[in-house]
C-alpha cells in the first residue's frame, strides 16, 4: 500500500465509517504518527502497543509508529481521569496553571488517601511532566482508549462517560480517537468443546457500536473477534490458566484488530509472528523465561495459526462494521 496515499486518505477523506481527521500537520508529515494507549494492564501485557507499533510499520514501510503508553494497573477511564491523563491527552495545549491544579488534586488525593497507590505514581507523572510541558507540544494522531469492565453495566456505563470526555480533547487537537473494548469475561483458558453463546457478546457490541457512532470513534471490538475464534479455532486459548489475562494468542488477535482500526485494512499477510509477555516480578533471572503458565514466554505463531489469526481479526472487525453501519440507522 502506497503509504503517502494513504495518509492523505487520513487527513482529507472521511475514512470509511470509523475516522477522523489526524492531527492538524499530519498531511505534512504522512510518514509519522503519534500514538497515545491509555489503559491498564490489559494495554501494559505483551508489551501490546509494541506488537502494534512492529505491526503497523511493517504493513506500511517507510512509517514512523511513535507509541506513548499511559498505565494504571486495574483503572479504568474514569481512574484516569481523576489521575489527569486527560492532561497527557491535550499536552499541545496544556497550561502551566492546569498541570499545578492537577499536581495539587493529586497532593492531596496522596495525603487524604495514603492507600491509594495509583495517586503517587501519577503525582510522580505529572511533576515529571511540568517542567517540560513547552517541549511536549507535539499533538497525537491517534489516541487509544482501553476499557475494562466498565463498559458492562450502568446507563450509562462508566466508560460510555467518560470516553468522549477524553474524545473530545483528542478531537480538539485533530486526533483520530480508537475504542480498545477488553473481554475479560469471555476469554478462555481452556480449549472449548462447544460454541460460546453469541448473544451477550452482541448485546455488548451494539452498545460499544452506539458509543463509537456517538463520538466517532474507531472501535477494536474484541468481545465480537475472541467469540469468533472460540468458534472457528475452539482448540485455541484466550487467556493464561494460571492468570486472569490475555494470553500471547489473544494478545495477537488485540494487536491485528488494533492495525485494523487503525488504518482501515487487512492485518493478513502481516510478517510479525511472535508475542512475548513482560515478568517484572522480583524472581530468579531464569522465571522471566516462562509465562505464567510455565510455558516459553516467547510464543511464535506457524504459519497457520498466524494467518488464522489475522483473517479472524478482519473477519471480527469487518462484522463489527456491518453491526455498527446498522445501529447508526
Amino acid at each position: 500500500m502506497n503509504i503517502t496515499r494513504a495518509f492523505h486518505r487520513f487527513a482529507f477523506c472521511a475514512f470509511a465509517l470509523v475516522s477522523l481527521p489526524l492531527a492538524a500537520g499530519a498531511a505534512d508529515a504522512a510518514k509519522t504518527l503519534n500514538v497515545l494507549f491509555i489503559g491498564n494492564s490489559f494495554t501494559a501485557r505483551h508489551n501490546l502497543s509494541t506488537v502494534v507499533k512492529a505491526m503497523a510499520e511493517a504493513g506500511n514501510p517507510g512509517l514512523t509508529f511513535n507509541r506513548t503508553d499511559v498505565i494504571y494497573g486495574g483503572r479504568t477511564l474514569k481512574d484516569h481521569w481523576r489521575l489527569g491523563t486527560q492532561n497527557i491527552v491535550k499536552q499541545s495545549t496544556l497550561t502551566e496553571a492546569e498541570e499545578k491544579a492537577t499536581i495539587a488534586a493529586l497532593e492531596k488525593d496522596v495525603a487524604d488517601n495514603p492507600k491509594d497507590k495509583y495517586a503517587p505514581s501519577a503525582l510522580a507523572r505529572h511533576r515529571e511532566l511540568l517542567p517540560k510541558i513547552e517541549t511536549n507540544r507535539q499533538p497525537w494522531d491517534i489516541i487509544v482508549l482501553q476499557s475494562y469492565r466498565d463498559d458492562l453495566d450502568g446507563d450509562p456505563t462508566p466508560y460510555a462517560e467518560f470516553a468522549p470526555k477524553f474524545a473530545e480533547l483528542a478531537k480538539a487537537q485533530g486526533a483520530r480517537v480508537i475504542l480498545y473494548e477488553t473481554t475479560p469475561a469471555t476469554q478462555n483458558d481452556k480449549a472449548l468443546t462447544t460454541p460460546p453463546d453469541p448473544a451477550p457478546i452482541l448485546a455488548k457490541e451494539r452498545a460499544i457500536a452506539a458509543l463509537a457512532n456517538r463520538i466517532d470513534a474507531a472501535v477494536a471490538p474484541m468481545a465480537l473477534v475472541a467469540q469468533r475464534c472460540q468458534t472457528q479455532r475452539p482448540d485455541l486459548t484466550l487467556r493464561f490458566v494460571n492468570d486472569a489475562h490475555l494470553n500471547q494468542t489473544m494478545a495477537y488477535l488485540t494487536a491485528c484488530t488494533l492495525y485494523a482500526a487503525l488504518f482501515n485494512q487487512s492485518p493478513i499477510g502481516l510478517p510479525i509472528d511472535t508475542v512475548t509477555d513482560i515478568r517484572s516480578q522480583e524472581k530468579p533471572a531464569h522465571y522471566k523465561t516462562k509465562d505464567r503458565d510455565g510455558n516459553p514466554i516467547t510464543r511464535k505463531f506457524n504459519d497457520k495459526d498466524r494467518a488464522d489469526l489475522q483473517r479472524i481479526a478482519w473477519e471480527g472487525w469487518s462484522e463489527f462494521q456491518k453491526l455498527r453501519e446498522k445501529s447508526g440507522k
